[in-house]
């Protein structure tokens, strides 16, 4: 496992823009993947950005066009850039980390053994 902690959570209008940042710490080696989920009260957690060490990025429908997901391995930083934000974004965002090489899906929460605490997005209309 690895310690995550994501920042740059906030409230904005619809139609505006968020950067969050997951620092990775306390690994011996880069994960498999790191991924951002997000969790809107009584909903499930879903994957919506996943970018795998050896692959390209890949995007839940819901957010594809508009969130890019970026990491920055010289400051150990994984970055979710939002534009384009809607009311229906509005959730706790977290930073997730596939040390092991997990089986499922890419965006399935299955794959990640590591959890950040999350950060608030909340998007007004």
């Amino acid at each position: 496992q690895v310690q995550l902690a994501e920042s740059g959570g906030g409230s904005v209008e619809s139609g505006g823009s968020l950067r969050l940042s997951c620092v990775v710490s306390a690994y011996s080696h880069w994960p498999r993947s790191v991924a951002w989920f997000r969790q809107a009260p009584g909903k499930e957690r879903e994957g919506v950005a996943v970018k795998p060490n050896d692959a390209g990025a890949r995007y839940s429908d819901s957010v594809v066009g508009r969130f890019t997901i970026s990491v920055d391995t010289s400051k150990n930083i994984v970055y979710l850039q939002m534009n384009s934000l809607k009311p229906e974004d509005t959730a706790m965002y977290y930073c997730a980390a596939d040390t092991r090489g997990g089986r499922w899906h890419p965006l399935s929460i299955h794959n990640y053994d590591s959890w950040g605490q999350g950060t608030q997005v909340t998007i007004s209309s």
